[in-house]
């Protein structure tokens, strides 16, 4: 409950500040990945996109390469954590087994002295 409150506490507010924040930069700015162009030819009229559009595809696109960076970042960590279920799983069968295993005494607490 206390995460819900929490996240619209600070999703409202944020919301609210990307609406006001697109709604004042409406003016069209012309986007140009060439730096050899010269600075005449974006002056001339032509197709123009938002600004608010072109930041917030920047920053999705930061957060989509942040995502993806950290994805790679803990491939380690998931690999180590399959390889300790599957031996957990392991483990766990031979205990399994080794109970059903007649003649042998059964030890249900280890903790007992």
């Amino acid at each position: 409950m206390l995460r819900r409150i929490v996240g619209w506490v600070v999703l409202v507010p944020l919301c609210l500040v990307l609406i006001v924040f697109a709604l004042a930069n409406r003016q069209l700015v012309v986007v140009n990945f060439n730096p050899l162009v010269p600075s005449e030819a974006l002056s001339t009229p032509g197709v123009g996109v938002p600004l608010f559009l072109v930041l917030f595809a920047v920053l999705l696109f930061g957060v989509v390469l942040g995502g993806v960076a950290t994805w790679f970042a803990q491939s380690q960590h998931r690999r180590d954590e399959r390889s300790f279920k599957r031996e957990s799983e392991r483990l766990s069968r031979e205990v399994d087994m080794l109970r059903r295993t007649p003649g042998l005494p059964v030890v249900d607490d280890l903790a007992k002295p």
